[in-house]
């Protein structure tokens, strides 16, 4: 598992997300979450409405307390 402090020296650039979207409409869309793997038990978590904001990152125990499962997005642990 990384140290949590070095997940934003991680690099992004070439990283695919994968979004999941919760049915959840507003009248300037739905809104939806992007999840990416990032390293061995890294993550990052971004908001599909404001891709210039620099995602969140989290480690696999991190998403699994807030409830968040990869699997959901199509990703394995």
């Amino acid at each position: 598992m990384p140290n949590e402090n070095d997940l934003y020296s991680l690099d992004l650039s070439d990283t695919p997300f994968v979004k999941a979207c919760g049915g959840n409409t507003h009248p300037d869309g739905e809104s939806c979450v992007t999840l990416a793997k990032i390293g061995d038990g890294a993550w990052a978590l971004g908001d599909s409405k404001r891709p210039d904001v620099q995602p969140l990152r989290f480690t696999t125990e991190e998403l699994a307390v807030a409830g968040i499962d990869p699997a959901r997005f199509g990703l394995s642990v």
